[in-house]
């Protein structure tokens, strides 16, 4: 963790609890906008226009948050404007490294070797935690944003042109059902994995655990009678949706105590699935390797370090074989 721009201790998966001994989630702590003519967006300050080649996105392939982001920018086809950079799947004592390791790069933007170099390269004195994803700019030598579900939006519509205007991931009438979505499916699914396996006491872990499958329970209803969450078109809901549920029964089944049922063991939410990582592009930001290797690196859930070799998952098949030069 970083404390007045210093690294102070050894990198640890929960930094805060609350009373039940709950895991509370970080804030992100950069929020600008870009936009088509560099104005400021919702939060944050102007003066990031789009433009080809500009920006360049830091991500981790173990990393539901960076993952929407990387969907976002395959389906938006801004693959040839937005360089990328992955992290390894392993968490070090410093968090996040660039390296070498298979599906892997190194900063050929900053140089760096630990992502918490960044931070500190735009903040001298910054506290908390080095988190990807990262936007950052390269004119200015700045970091945009780091939460993911600005970056998605913006990637959205803040390319106008450049990006294909053909795809809406959040379309004007369906706003509002899709904010409902994304306010259940947020805090009891997608972060509800997290405060189950990071959770410091029973009555925390427990209260996470019926979130987590009273949540998927509610999906595999929702899903016996519509192609994607808002009837027929994907939008960014199904994108928050689908990095947790790829992930579900590689890691947060067993590793995070998520265990009651396996996504394959949903017939409609395992239908879906499949559904959405067969839209071009889709299958080629995930590495099963890199979410175990990832996962199974957080030394205090998995001391010994060793890394399951199933399970054997229904979707495999539709994964793009070796990795991801596409990314």
């Amino acid at each position: 963790m970083l404390v007045d721009g210093k690294w102070t201790a050894d990198w640890q998966p929960v930094q805060a609890k609350d009373a039940k001994g709950g895991f509370v989630r970080q804030t992100s702590s950069f929020r600008n906008w870009i936009t088509p003519d560099g104005s400021a967006g919702t939060t944050g300050a102007g003066g990031f226009a789009a433009e080809a080649g500009r920006y360049h996105l830091y991500v981790a392939l173990i990393c539901p948050w960076a993952s929407r982001t990387l969907v976002g920018r395959k389906l938006k086809k801004l693959d040839d404007l937005i360089s990328v950079s992955v992290v390894e799947p392993a968490l070090t004592k410093e968090g996040w490294r660039f390296g070498t390791y298979p599906g892997s790069t190194e900063d050929t933007v900053n140089d760096a070797l630990y992502m918490h170099e960044l931070y500190t390269r735009v903040d001298p004195h910054i506290t908390g935690r080095a988190t990807v994803p990262v936007l950052w700019d390269k004119k200015t030598a700045t970091i945009v944003n780091n939460e993911s579900a600005d970056i998605l939006r913006m990637f959205n519509s803040g390319f106008g042109s450049l990006a294909d205007e053909s795809v809406d991931l959040y379309p004007q009438a369906l706003r509002h059902e899709i904010d409902a979505l994304n306010e259940r499916i947020y805090p009891r699914l997608n972060n509800g994995v997290y405060r189950a396996g990071f959770a410091t006491t029973q009555q925390a872990y427990e209260e996470a655990f019926h979130d987590v499958f009273g949540m998927l329970d509610e999906l595999e209803s929702l899903l016996a009678t519509k192609t994607f969450l808002v009837g027929e078109q994907l939008t960014e809901a199904d994108i928050r949706l689908f990095v947790t549920l790829v992930r579900f029964d590689a890691a947060y089944h067993g590793l995070f105590k998520c265990n009651l049922r396996r996504i394959a063991d949903y017939s409609n939410l395992s239908r879906y699935l499949r559904r959405i990582l067969s839209v071009p592009g889709i299958a080629e930001t995930v590495s099963i390797d890199h979410i175990k290797r990832g996962y199974y690196s957080i030394e205090s859930l998995n001391p010994t370090g060793i890394i399951p070799v199933g399970p054997a998952l229904e979707f495999e098949d539709l994964l793009t074989s070796g990795l991801r030069a596409a990314i």
